[in-house]
């Protein structure tokens, strides 16, 4: 791994470069899924480089009732869209079957309601004995990647790969046994942020997202 001092200078250089290390495994027609709105322009130009299908992936948290800070699981978008419950977290507060499958609902409808304005009437590309790059700008604690690891891994895809400008070590460890392979280019410590390794980390806005997406059905 890569460990210059050196931060990214934007989430597009950070994208080429993990984009170059990608492109030496060779991997057989991957697809790649961003997570939005950050992961995408990363995204963007792995699947230039790599003359990869992109998609999007939506992770939406399912609260805790009466705490909806508190997440009890999450649902991953796609084709095949998954409920991923923290089961522990379930144990503890043991919310309702009913409660659970309302909030589902609810956050499905988000889903589609985003998925609508960023990518028109496109639908989820199948990922069944798919290689999957899933890609990200950065990642701190893993909750929100984890929880995408698992959703994706029920569709039943042939590799996982997950692949981040930066991170540190330990949330890596940790996420390992949710893919196949891991890609990260700076494992910074101690770390802090992600942005705090970019010089420019301006929030990617919904605009940027639709253009990129546009210009990857061309």
């Amino acid at each position: 791994m890569d460990r210059s001092p050196l931060p990214f200078e934007n989430r597009e250089d950070a994208g080429r470069r993990l984009a170059e290390e990608l492109r030496k495994r060779n991997y057989e027609n991957p697809v790649i899924l961003a997570l939005p709105r950050g992961g995408v322009p990363v995204a963007y130009e792995v699947a230039r480089v790599l003359e990869a299908q992109m998609d999007l992936l939506f992770v939406k948290k399912i609260g805790a009732p009466g705490w909806p800070e508190y997440g009890i699981g999450a649902v991953v978008d796609g084709a095949n869209p998954q409920i991923v419950l923290t089961e522990e977290i379930v144990r503890q507060i043991r919310p309702s079957s009913d409660y659970i499958e309302a909030e589902t609902q609810r956050q499905l409808k988000e889903i589609a309601r985003r998925r609508s304005i960023y990518l028109g009437d496109r639908q989820p590309i199948d990922l069944k004995d798919r290689t999957v790059i899933i890609v990200d700008d950065g990642i701190a604690t893993g909750g929100t990647v984890k929880a995408a690891l698992k959703g994706v891994r029920k569709n039943k895809p042939r590799k996982i790969i997950l692949a981040v400008p930066v991170a540190p070590a330990e949330t890596l460890e940790e996420l390992s046994d949710q893919s196949d392979e891991i890609i990260c280019l700076y494992t910074p410590y101690p770390f802090g942020a992600v942005g705090a390794f970019y010089r420019d980390f301006n929030q990617t806005d919904d605009s940027e997202v639709i253009s990129l997406m546009s210009q990857m059905q061309t």
